[in-house]
């Protein structure tokens, strides 16, 4: 069984990055790079809001996000998104398992009630968070601590995407708090090669660029 779960898991994470790349939520530029808000020149620019305009891709994920939760997490009693790429997604994983929905901002609010969750959150209540995209997981990670404050039990957290940088594996390690997503860096490359976005010369450069983010292409 743990065999066939890894291979479904696999053609998930092709096909997500099929999808991601057909409608440009990922766009591959080895040779003219983007430079992220940190300063860093990335070739890889991933906007997965949208996702949100395809009812089919939305729906995929939706569905994949319900199926992880099923067998990865067991019972649950809360989904909250992660604000704000994680709200609208999380917000389809509530419904179709109905189930009340929260969300997390980045920090508390400087007004009003000064909330960094919103919605009706208890004490004790088990606890999945959806997230959009995983490049370092610290943003991730606060979502996490906002609800551990409120003494929720965080089983783990989903997302679509990741760029699956060593630095995100150890920080969610250290946290103890597990970790899923439908599709990473690596599956993008080979389907990103199958489907002709990019060609073979231009992998060595990729490959680097994950290894050693900060310092690439200076």
């Amino acid at each position: 069984m743990a065999q066939n779960n890894t291979i479904n898991a696999q053609e998930v994470a092709f096909q997500i990055a099929k999808l991601l790349l057909k409608i440009k939520a990922v766009k591959l530029q080895p040779n003219k790079p983007f430079t992220w808000a940190s300063g860093w020149k990335s070739p890889i620019y991933c906007d997965n809001r949208l996702t949100l305009s395809y009812p089919q891709i939305r729906t995929y994920i939706r569905q994949e996000f319900v199926k992880l939760i099923q067998d990865e997490f067991g019972d649950v009693d809360l989904i909250a998104g992660v604000a704000t790429g994680g709200i609208a997604h999380g917000a389809l994983v509530a419904q179709e398992l109905g189930l009340p929905f929260a969300y997390v901002r980045s920090t508390q609010k400087e007004h009003g009630l000064t909330n960094q969750v919103e919605g009706v959150v208890e004490a004790g209540q088990r606890v999945v968070l959806i997230e959009d995209l995983i490049s370092t997981g610290g943003s991730s990670l606060k979502a996490v601590e906002a609800l551990r404050d409120l003494k929720c039990e965080v089983k783990g957290l989903l997302a679509i995407f990741s760029y699956d940088f060593e630095i995100a594996k150890t920080t969610f390690e250290e946290a103890k708090c597990k970790i899923h997503t439908l599709s990473n860096y690596p599956a993008l490359l080979e389907q990103a090669l199958a489907d002709e976005f990019i060609v073979e010369k231009d992998l060595m450069s990729l490959k680097k660029w994950r290894n050693d983010p900060s310092n690439w292409g200076k």
